[in-house]
């Protein structure tokens, strides 16, 4: 982007649109002085001015955050211009052809039976009364009396059908686009419900259902962020995502002192995820394939009756964070150690263990820094099996050890084979120069000797 003032000044002064604003400000009002009021054509160097008018329009529809509201304020303004324009265009032809002379034109302006005619006022009011009458088509004004009057008229009348025709069709699309959101919103639902109805689901649960849905859109939570920001560039997605879930992410004391990068690989994947009042986030003994952050909500720790509660996680919480970095000697392995329940409608940023094992690819070092996090918790809590013996690596992993082992091993096949060639090709380039150069001194011994 050019910022440089005498750059964009250069280029503004030499542009066909620096002529065109030069001419729309010159001062033709000035000209009112020598020949009065009745000529308001003097003015018409102003019209220039409409280029510059629609680009404000495009860049604040483009920044607003209301452009719904903006394009209906934007579309009355133009049918206002479109009909002032077209008044004064009525007033000018009834003054080429002479005020009163028929009853189509405006009236006299000296007719001392109504003399509020004369009056500046009246002159706009009646021409702005008459240009709406003609360009809604309601008609009800007298009818033309020349040939160019029936011609003004008959093109009035078509400008008036197009103006209206566009009008209709921008209010549809306008209504269209401020419910588009919620007309996609109640699609689902009804897919839903028909889905539910064919397979005979309980009402109960489908009841459920519908609330669930009643509460994403009353708390303008219906939207899939990954799908709006999927047209944004992987950085300013990054800036979007430490902007709104950073400090979320941060509480989480294992990865409290993580580097920033990984940070940002992480928040990119936390996944916002509502859960209904009664629902369990997990229960005791489930596979953990991911750990929850509470973002708004009440959780509550409960006994396997499912009603006794013996801890409520509230805003900030987080648990599951042992249960997918698969610490070896963990006595609960990668299980759940408790059932949580919502108490109400809980909102939870959910990060899985696969996305976190994609980001510890590009970082080992933060993986053997969680790691010895994840081992000090369960030593402080008496889960951690320090007994060798007891400690069984995966065969997954026995499996990536290795595949990194020959990785390894043919990148440095590689290196060496690169390594020979350029030695080789150095000796060679050697052993010539060395050839080159006894020549040489040959010659030079040969021609000392003769």
């Amino acid at each position: 982007m050019v910022k440089d003032k005498k750059l964009l000044q250069d280029r503004y002064v030499t542009s066909f649109q620096f002529r065109l604003d030069v001419i729309s400000m010159l001062p033709t009002d000035i000209f009112y002085l020598f020949v009065g009021l009745d000529y308001p054509e003097i003015r018409v160097n102003k019209l220039l001015r409409i280029g510059r008018m629609m680009e404000f329009f495009t860049r604040t529809e483009t920044k607003t955050n209301y452009p719904n509201i903006f394009r209906i304020i934007n579309l009355i303004m133009y049918i206002l211009i479109i009909i002032h324009w077209n008044s004064c265009f009525y007033y000018s032809f009834s003054k080429s052809i002479g005020f009163g002379s028929d009853d189509w034109v405006y009236p006299a302006l000296d007719n001392p039976e109504e003399p509020e005619f004369g009056e500046p006022m009246r002159k706009y009011a009646f021409s702005l009364y008459w240009s709406t009458l003609t360009l809604t088509t309601i008609g009800e004004t007298p009818p033309p009396a020349l040939d160019s009057e029936f011609l003004f008229h008959v093109v009035d009348f078509l400008v008036g059908v197009l103006i209206f025709a566009t009008i209709v069709g921008n209010i549809a699309t306008m209504i269209s686009n401020m419910n588009a959101a919620q007309a996609q919103f109640q699609a689902r639902i009804d897919n839903i419900k028909h889905y539910m109805q064919v397979r005979k689901v309980s009402k109960e649960l489908e009841n459920r259902v519908i609330k669930w849905f009643d509460y994403l859109w009353n708390n303008s939570k219906a939207q899939d962020e990954r799908e709006v920001l999927r047209y944004l560039p992987d950085k300013l997605k990054a800036e979007i995502a430490i902007q709104v879930h950073m400090e979320t992410l941060k509480k989480v004391r294992i990865f409290s002192d993580c580097e920033a990068g990984l940070l940002i690989e992480l928040v990119l994947k936390l996944q916002l995820q509502v859960f209904s009042p009664g629902d369990y986030i997990c229960k005791k003994g489930d596979i953990g394939h991911e750990m929850y952050i509470v973002k708004d909500g009440k959780l509550a720790v409960v006994a396997d009756d499912g009603v006794t509660q013996f801890v409520v996680l509230g805003s900030g919480s987080y648990f599951g964070e042992i249960s997918i970095l698969n610490i070896k000697g963990s006595k609960a392995g990668n299980r759940r150690t408790a059932n949580i329940r919502s108490i109400g409608y809980s909102d939870l940023f959910c990060l899985s263990k696969d996305d976190l094992m994609e980001s510890l690819i590009e970082y080992p070092d933060a993986k053997g820094m969680l790691e010895d996090k994840g081992r000090q918790i369960l030593m402080k809590d008496g889960l951690l099996d320090l007994d060798p013996a007891n400690i069984i690596p995966e065969a997954k992993e026995l499996e990536e050890k290795v595949s990194r082992l020959y990785s390894t091993m043919e990148l440095m096949q590689t290196k060496l084979k690169k390594i020979l060639e350029k030695y080789n090709d150095t000796d060679k380039a050697l052993k010539q120069q060395i050839s080159d150069l006894e020549h040489l001194i040959g010659e030079e011994y040969t021609l000392l000797s003769m």
